[in-house]
């Protein structure tokens, strides 16, 4: 018996090649993508066009700008680490940091972030969606607008990607399985891996052959899109957008695996879970991502052992950011790939009676780099005993202007919502912080 991948028939191919040009005059995706769309180099290299990506280093539990970016040393609130000189004269940052410290000229730095939520599940909206909420409007993540803006929809690289270890969710629920992009809708949303680096049911069922597939996704599509066409109808867009995205993600499935990545890199990083990811983002957006956002659980949100556990912590982030930055401007990326690397809010000058630093939203640091981000730049500053902002107080306001700005986005430009209130990317009459930009 003949199989029928292996007919050879004229008849065969001629009634297959017009059902599917029939289909693409329907407004049908190239199922192209299941025979190796990404491997063929004219197409691959389409996926990886020159434009401003990011990667979001999001450290979930929010760290202390005492043990990172604005160590106090010698003080009562400043802990038992010391400070080191960096690679900027006169600028010291936490001896827990001694890779960060020789590429702060690449680094923009701001010791002056105030914002008003001080639990997380309050401070994490508004530091990945720039804004409160606001009932029964749900803003989209970051990720959900660079993709929407930057991203190309039609690739089949995902152009919004979370890599997380704890996938299924953690305490953080809300944060985890919210709704992401929000009025952008669902195509807009992140594909999201994590535990064994790899995404599940990507692969073709061996009991269906390559061409019964592609036929079938051809007979789906064409039917589904009529639907949607014919009805106008926004629940069918979505469906037929998960199946677009599920198609790509079949033809790039090995940008998932961390096996296909050269071993001295996945050593330089470091065996963690957060490094390993990191990696990953770094391979995703060299293949066409345009967002990465890459979350670590909650191991910052530390209200008992402080010390002990940032101990541990820290340097595995001072590793990744400096593996990453160098990498990125390595490979000729960093001047188009925003670095970003904060939590929801930072931690307390005093210790509590468990030997914790708890949450503190009033004077807290972050760091950027690349992606227009003007390197060598520490901007604000707080009071020697890290109480009180006292220069340059920084919202999360005009931290999303910069962020929009830094990757060419109009961070006062209107959402386009016929059917909703007045919306803009960012809201308020607010500036970006001039001195982090280039240009």
């Amino acid at each position: 018996m003949v199989r029928r991948e292996d007919c050879g028939s004229p008849e065969h191919q001629a009634h297959r090649r017009l059902f599917l040009q029939g289909s693409m005059a329907a407004g049908v995706a190239s199922v192209a993508s299941f025979n190796g769309l990404f491997s063929i180099p004219t197409l691959a290299q389409e996926t990886k066009k020159r434009g401003k990506k990011c990667i979001l280093l999001w450290l979930c539990g929010a760290p202390s700008q005492f043990e990172t970016w604005d160590p106090k040393p010698g003080t009562i609130t400043g802990g038992p680490f010391g400070s080191i000189a960096t690679s900027l004269p006169g600028i010291r940052i936490s001896s827990l940091m001694p890779r960060c410290a020789t590429i702060m000229d690449k680094l923009g730095v701001i010791r002056s972030m105030s914002t008003e939520p001080s639990e997380h599940f309050q401070g994490i909206d508004v530091l990945t969606r720039g804004e409160a909420p606001r009932p029964p409007f749900t803003r989209p993540i970051l990720g959900s607008v660079v993709a929407e803006r930057l991203g190309q929809l039609d690739s089949p690289v995902p152009q919004f990607v979370l890599l997380d270890p704890c996938p299924e969710g953690n305490e953080f629920k809300s944060f985890k399985a919210g709704n992401w992009a929000g009025w952008l809708g669902a195509e807009y949303g992140p594909v999201r891996s994590g535990g064994e680096y790899a995404i599940a049911d990507i692969l073709r069922p061996e009991s269906i052959d390559r061409l019964d597939h592609e036929d079938r996704e051809a007979l789906r599509s064409f039917l589904s899109r009529k639907y949607q066409n014919d009805q106008r109808s926004q629940a069918a867009a979505g469906y037929n957008a998960a199946f677009d995205r599920v198609r790509g993600l079949m033809s790039c499935a090995p940008l998932f695996d961390l096996e296909t990545l050269p071993a001295a890199d996945r050593e330089r990083y470091g065996p963690g879970a957060f490094a390993q990811h990191a990696l990953q983002a770094r391979h995703l957006i060299e293949n066409g991502s345009t967002f990465v956002m890459v979350a670590n659980g909650m191991p910052w949100d530390n209200h008992v052992f402080q010390h002990e556990m940032h101990q541990m912590l820290v340097p595995e982030l001072d590793n990744v950011l400096y593996q990453l930055v160098t990498d990125l401007e390595q490979r000729g990326m960093l001047e188009d790939t925003l670095v970003i690397a904060m939590g929801e809010f930072g931690r307390t000058p005093w210790l509590n009676e468990a030997r914790g630093r708890d949450h503190y939203s009033k004077a807290w640091s972050m760091a950027m780099a690349g992606g227009g981000i003007r390197g060598g730049v520490v901007v604000g500053g707080t009071d020697p005993m890290g109480f009180e902002v006292t220069e340059n107080a920084i919202d999360n306001r005009r931290l999303f202007a910069t962020i929009f700005k830094a990757l060419g986005i109009d961070a006062k430009e209107q959402y386009d919502l016929p059917d909703l209130p007045t919306f803009h990317r960012v809201e308020g009459n607010v500036q970006p912080i001039d001195e982090l930009l280039i240009g």
